[in-house]
Parts: structure tokens; C-alpha cells; sequence
């Protein structure tokens, strides 16, 4: 009998939220239900769990507490970062502000970007190399006396290439020292969305002001997320209104969500745990690459393999659109994406496959799989079992032959 086991492989896109993270948002809904900023007893219990929460994210992060500050996902944080700054410095600078963002950002980014543009703000899109990384000496080379923001993702969320994040704040670094004390500081920050799981965010060791953050990458609820700034820099607010969180983001706490984000960070910090079980993510997905190697002619797999993610992997299947794999597979109970979901509605080939040099024809036929901690082995094997007779039948009918 065939098995009808639902397989997720599309964890960049949304991960299962974790029995451990459910159990401990469960008692927020129903039972300690106070709004955190009341001063009686439910509002107070309330407010000691954001505290708990705000404590667990500050110290995965190597940050202060009150540096920490929670919003509604990372697509506000990034908009927190990028409007908030570059708004609060308006009119402050003798020349107006220089914003410089990679050419593969997450929407979340770009969009904010475009807007400034047209608001008369400098903005430098910084292209990658074939690899799908920013090189330092070409951020070095794109810096201005008005550069006043730096926005490079951590991990690309379509790639899983991972950025030089360190390097890039040891950078800026020694340009704000050059500059001296005052004199136009350049501001870093960076999206890690996708690189809590893998990658080192201590803020301090990777030089960055701010650091966006989201809780259903990483095993926790969607519609939460947060924000790194660090003290001292400035930041006009979005939202106004009841002044929570010092007025920086205001809105009712969002209590289950932050207890449950807080939760998922605190699983993070089991160094040694999360190191098993990347080395355990990074086998499955070698052994998935390896096996569409075997399985399927005419592949290319996008990115760099080395500086990259365990649970990416990106491929492009010349002759066929990723789309029509995408439903195939999905017939067969098997959940992958072309690339980011936040743009699976739109019919233009992936921006980041065309920063990389990509001819559109070739784009349209990409696929992502992204494992993740409930990824199996038996998974995988589905998945190989099934993806050479959907890539195979869509050859024959394509139009991109």
C-alpha cells in the first residue's frame, strides 16, 4: 500500500511549531490571559512571561534585554530597521542619507528601499557574486561620505547561502572609526530570519546595530517576530499609540506568541543538541542532493554548497517550471517551493536566481527543498522516488525545450 504520508520539505518557507513551544504558549491563551501592561495581578503574570522571553532572546542573542523588542514578524522588524533609521536621521546629515541593500534581500528589504528612493534617499542595490555572495572589498568600494545604513541579509532565504556578516561588520567597524566619534556613523543591520538555527548571532561578535528575527522559522508561532537595536541608535517608531516597549513599538503584547518565541529561541541554545542535529539535517540534504544527481539529467544547483545553510537546497531542472513540479509533487503528498513564498504569487522569475546572472528561461525552472527537524530520511527517499517521473513527464510537454 502506498504510503500516504504527507512529506514537508519547503521549512524555509514555515516550520511545525514544536510540541515543546505549544505546551508553553497553551496556558497564555485561556488560563493567564492578563494584558501585559496592567497593573494587576493577571496583568503582572503576563508581563513577567514577555520578560522571561524577552531575557531568553537577549541571551541567545549576547545583548542587553531592554535591546530586544517584539513585533509582529520579521517583515516589521526589517521595516523597523530600514524606514526607522533612515527616517530618524532625516535632516540630521549635511548631505542627504545613502542606504546600500544587497540585490538578494528578502522583500522585506527591498520594498522598504524602493520607498525611500522615492523619497529622494540615496539607495545603492549591491550585487552578489555567481555564488549568490556579497563580496566585503565591493561593499568597501560602494561606501559614501553619506552612507548611513548597511542592510545584508544573513542567510539567503531561496539560496541558504550564508553572508560574511562578521567580516562585513569588522568593516564598517574600521570605516566608523576613520569617520571618528559622531561623524556620520554607518548603522549594520542584518535579517537573520533564516540563520538562528545555524549560524552564530551573537550581535557583538557579528558587529551589527540590528538584527531581525521571526518565530515560525524556527519552530514557533507565525505573526511574531522581533528586533535587535542597540542602545544609542536611533529609530523613528511605525506605530504610535499606548507607548509599549518604550514607545518604539507600540501595540498590545502579543503574549502566547511571545511566550512560544521565547521558547523556541531557549531550544537554540542547547549548543550541543543544535550541533547534533544540524550534522544530522546537513546528511539528509547531501544525501538528497546526491541522489537527484543520480536520478535526474540537466540539473544545476544554485548557490554556493560550501558557505551555505545544512538544510538548503536549490536546484534548477532545465526544460520544465518549477511550478508545475511544485503541484506534481504535491499530488504525491510531498511540499516544496520554487522559492520564497512570501513572492509565490507572482509570475516573474525569482529576483535572486536573475542577481545571480540566471537567464529567466532557466529560473522559472527552479526548486527549493529545505529540511528541517522533522525531516527523515524515509522523507527523502519519497522524494527521490518521486521527482524524476514529475520532472520526466513535465519534459515532455514543456515549452522550454
Amino acid at each position: 500500500m502506498e504510503d500516504k504520508k504527507n512529506i514537508y520539505l519547503d521549512n524555509a518557507a514555515t516550520t511545525k511549531v514544536d510540541r515543546r513551544v505549544l505546551e508553553a504558549m497553551r496556558p497564555y491563551f485561556s488560563e493567564q490571559y492578563g494584558n501585559a501592561s496592567s497593573l494587576h495581578q493577571p496583568g503582572l503574570d503576563a508581563r513577567v512571561a514577555v520578560d522571561r522571553a524577552q531575557a531568553k532572546i537577549a541571551s541567545f542573542l549576547g545583548c542587553q534585554k531592554e535591546e530586544v523588542y517584539f513585533t509582529s514578524g520579521a517583515t516589521e522588524s526589517d521595516n523597523m530597521a530600514i524606514l526607522g533609521l533612515i527616517r530618524a536621521l532625516d535632516g540630521q546629515a549635511q548631505k542627504k542619507s545613502h542606504l546600500i541593500v544587497s540585490k538578494i534581500e528578502h522583500d522585506a528589504i527591498l520594498e522598504p528601499a524602493k520607498q525611500l528612493a522615492k523619497e529622494g534617499v540615496e539607495v545603492t542595490f549591491l550585487p552578489v557574486n555567481k555564488k549568490g555572495l556579497v563580496e566585503v572589498e565591493q561593499l568597501r568600494r560602494a561606501v559614501k561620505v553619506n552612507t548611513v545604513l548597511v542592510s545584508i541579509m544573513y542567510v539567503n532565504n531561496e539560496l541558504g547561502t550564508i553572508q560574511p556578516i562578521k567580516e562585513i561588520g569588522q568593516l564598517i567597524g574600521r570605516l566608523n572609526k576613520k569617520r571618528g566619534a559622531g561623524k556620520n556613523k554607518i548603522y549594520f543591520h542584518t535579517d537573520a530570519v533564516q540563520a538562528l538555527s545555524y549560524c552564530d548571532c551573537q550581535v557583538e561578535k557579528l558587529g551589527v546595530d540590528l538584527l531581525s528575527l521571526s518565530g515560525h522559522k524556527i519552530y514557533g508561532p507565525k505573526g511574531v517576530g522581533a528586533i535587535y537595536i542597540r542602545r544609542g541608535t536611533p529609530l523613528k517608531p511605525l506605530l504610535f499609540g499606548g507607548h509599549q516597549q518604550e514607545g518604539v513599538r507600540s501595540g498590545t503584547y502579543n503574549v502566547p506568541s511571545i511566550v512560544g518565541l521565547g521558547r523556541a529561541v531557549e531550544l537554540l541554545l542547547d549548543e550541543r543538541k543544535l550541533k547534533t542535529e544540524n550534522e544530522r539535517i546537513k546528511k539528509l540534504r547531501d544525501s538528497l542532493i546526491k541522489g537527484v544527481r543520480a536520478k535526474v539529467s540537466g540539473i544545476l544547483i544554485n548557490g554556493d554548497l560550501a558557505k551555505r545553510v545544512p538544510s538548503n537546497a536549490s536546484f534548477i531542472f532545465k526544460g520544465v517550471e518549477g511550478e508545475s513540479v511544485v503541484l506534481l509533487l504535491s499530488e504525491k503528498g510531498i511540499a516544496v517551493s520554487t522559492g520564497s513564498a512570501c513572492s509565490s504569487g507572482s509570475l516573474e522569475p525569482s529576483h535572486v536566481l536573475k542577481a545571480l546572472g540566471i537567464k529567466p528561461e532557466l529560473a522559472h525552472g527552479s526548486l527549493r527543498v529545505t529540511l528541517g527537524r522533522f525531516t527523515s530520511q524515509k522523507d527523502i527517499r519519497k522524494f527521490l522516488k518521486e521527482l524524476p517521473s514529475a520532472v520526466a513527464r513535465l519534459r515532455k510537454i514543456s515549452p522550454f525545450k
